[in-house]
């Protein structure tokens, strides 16, 4: 396997992979005694891959020499030997199905007429060839000229027979290297995420009009009246949501849930919506958002800044003190928002201080706060664990790493949209008068009971008895009682991120299964339209049923459930991508953030064991890095995967999830967004 080598951008090289990928048939190399499957690679930094297939828990080994020329996220035909108990499978590629859509990047090394693109990606571990025709020159894309020492995007086309080398073609050329912006749109162009719209996009946008008649008031219920207000971050652009409160003459509460009205601005089918459709997500990067719909819309039109009259599909409730709800209405509204607040404000309000609107936000905090406690009773996971965030300055530099911690005035707002999202998903599935309606909901399936057995015993390991998990009731019951057991303690985080691990995946269907860490039955996305499509498909639906069910009319046709199942699949894992390219982001930034601390020594925790390495949260800014076992020079460690732990072969020495550790910054690698840390072990001999 090739290994990257700087040095290597100074003069033409050769790639060392040795031969190109290998073709046969399964019939040539399948046995009796293997399975095939489809799946797609995961590449770690030495080459070994990872097929993930889909339905399995477990992932399928493949060492470098068994690829057979497969790349990252290609989806590929492996065999493997039958499922047996102890370590994990073995497998060989015997077929690339399809290469991935998404590109490399890399740094453009020109050497006359040879060109390659030195790939940063520790998932990536070749380079790859860019090959010119004749007289063919290097692309200009997005007004920049691909030249020598340049940043590009570059999708593999190929790995010919006879090739050492994949060959590829450059998708986008992103800036020099270093520079914040090229580096983010680095990010964006690897996920295949667009930076900026097309001027036709912001061009029909631009042509929605802004006023709004007097005869589409008088359709909605008007809330100009009532005292009405937003809570965001104090940096937030966009305000797709607002709260009402109103006291009735019976003593009761009238609550309302105010959603920015985008699909009245935006209809189906036009090209402001198909590329809604296209994101399916704003993108929150560290130093900037790649918002869903144009600035026009998501900053200005559907936003709901204070003391302007605003469009909206609302949730109305009726509650009375101890937050009991006694009639819901679902419809569209107007409203004009008396105040924006921004977290901090209503968090000093609840803490006792003085601000505007501090009876109707200590009332909505009463109520919050037994939505919460409710909640929780019935089964919902209470997971809290604190956001990463990264400071930066006008340039983009880091300048401060800290955790965010959720604090009530969050949970203020979280338990009213959480109360909206469950109650439209009940209206339309129990209430709405049609048998199966379709919809679109969000769902969250019960945890992997194999997982749950490992947190159990990982549990054990520090004194804890983990109770029944034999129901998904009990489930959350016993996982609950855990995490409330091990809150402050310094295994705490470790058994955290296990149970997270056994959790599955939230996404959306057509088909509801309820959403199992919320302990909602029914549950959607209706409060977020301006940055999330499926709440913009769940507006549509609603719109449809409300009118059938306030007329009295029968639907002449119901939605067409496959194409909303299509729709939801498409909009899950765009979800996923936009996660990993915030993710993607953080880490830049992080890695950024360490540069100046080459050599310092920190105290840390274990926050991850492999089969090739120690990840290590050092304190007190919790920036994660990596203890290569290798590199371990006073002992040899293995992994236990039984035990979750490292093991020294001499010493005897064990490392295992929440230990405390001293570690040195060993690098800090810019271009694979990877800190490395070195073990400080003074104590072995």
């Amino acid at each position: 396997m090739k290994k990257k080598n700087s040095k290597k951008k100074d003069t033409a090289k050769k790639n060392v992979r040795g031969k190109g990928p290998v073709r046969f048939s399964v019939k040539e190399r399948r046995s009796k005694s293997q399975e095939e499957f489809k799946g797609v690679v995961s590449l770690t930094r030495d080459g070994i891959g990872f097929v993930t297939v889909e339905g399995q828990d477990d992932d399928i080994m493949v060492r470098p020499n068994r690829l057979r020329g497969a790349l990252n996220g290609d989806t590929v035909l492996v065999v493997a030997g039958k499922k047996k108990s102890g370590p994990r499978r073995e497998g060989e590629v015997v077929r690339i199905l399809e290469r991935s859509s998404k590109p490399h990047i890399g740094v453009l090394i020109v050497r006359g007429r040879q060109v390659w693109a030195i790939v940063e990606s520790p998932r990536m571990p070749y380079d790859i060839r860019i090959p010119l025709e004749d007289g063919e020159e290097l692309p200009t894309i997005g007004g920049k000229k691909a030249e020598n020492g340049m940043k590009v995007a570059v999708l593999v086309t190929d790995w010919p027979r006879r090739s050492n080398e994949p060959l590829g073609k450059i998708v986008d050329v992103l800036g020099m290297p270093g520079e914040n912006d090229t580096e983010m749109h680095a990010i964006l162009a690897e996920f295949n995420l667009p930076y900026r719209f097309e001027p036709e996009v912001e061009e029909a946008a631009e042509k929605i009009p802004a006023d709004i008649k007097p005869a589409e008031i008088a359709r909605r219920k008007d809330y100009r009246k009532i005292t009405t207000f937003t809570i965001d971050p104090a940096d937030a652009k966009d305000f797709d949501d607002a709260l009402s409160l109103l006291k009735l003459p019976n003593g009761n509460y009238e609550v309302g849930v105010h959603i920015a009205d985008v699909t009245f601005y935006v209809k189906p089918g036009g090209i402001v919506d198909k590329e809604a459709y296209n994101r399916a997500t704003s993108v929150y990067l560290v130093d900037r958002t790649i918002p869903m719909l144009p600035e026009t819309l998501s900053n200005n039109l559907c936003s709901l800044g204070p003391g302007t009259d605003k469009l909206c599909y609302s949730a109305i409730f009726e509650m009375d003190a101890k937050a009991n709800v006694k009639e819901a209405w679902f419809g569209r509204t107007v409203i004009n928002s008396d105040q924006r607040f921004n977290y901090g404000q209503v968090q000093e309000i609840i803490e006792g201080g003085d601000g505007p609107l501090k009876e109707e936000i200590m009332i909505l905090h009463g109520l919050a706060q037994i939505l919460r406690k409710n909640r929780f009773a019935k089964g919902a996971i209470n997971f809290e664990r604190p956001e990463m965030k990264v400071e930066i300055d006008d340039a983009g530099r880091p300048v401060n790493v800290y955790q965010k911690i959720s604090t009530e005035s969050n949970f203020l707002v979280e338990e009213f949209m959480l109360l909206a999202n469950r109650s439209v998903a009940e209206f339309v599935a129990k209430k709405c008068g049609f048998k199966n309606p379709t919809m679109v909901y969000r769902i969250h399936e019960s945890p992997n009971a194999d997982k749950l057995g490992g947190l159990r015993k990982f549990a054990h390991n520090f004194g804890y008895n983990m109770g029944s998990t034999e129901t998904a009731k009990l489930a959350s019951k016993s996982l609950n009682a855990l995490l409330n057991d091990v809150k402050g303690k310094p295994e705490a985080n470790a058994i955290e991120m296990l149970a997270l691990r056994a959790m599955a995946r939230a996404c959306y269907s057509t088909d509801n299964v309820g959403h199992y860490g919320l302990a909602f039955p029914y549950y959607t996305h209706f409060t977020s339209p301006i940055r999330r499509y499926p709440d913009m498909m769940v507006h549509r639906l609603l719109t449809r049923y409300l009118e059938a069910f306030n007329t009295g009319q029968k639907l002449e046709k119901m939605p067409d459930k496959a194409t909303y199942e299509q729709w939801c699949e498409y909009s899950s894992a765009r979800e996923q991508v936009a996660t990993e390219a915030e993710r993607a982001s953080i880490k830049y930034k992080l890695t950024e953030f360490m540069q100046d601390k080459i050599g310092m020594e920190f105290d840390g925790t274990v926050s991850g064991v492999t089969e090739w390495g120690m990840y290590v949260e050092i304190e007190p800014s919790k920036v994660e890095g990596m203890v290569s076992l290798k590199a371990i020079k006073e002992d040899y460690f293995s992994f236990d995967e039984e035990k979750y732990r490292i093991v020294g072969k001499l010493s005897h020495k064990t490392f295992t999830l929440g230990d405390k550790v001293r570690v040195r910054v060993l690098r800090a690698s810019m271009e694979q967004k990877q800190i490395d840390y070195e073990l400080i072990l003074d104590d072995i001999k």
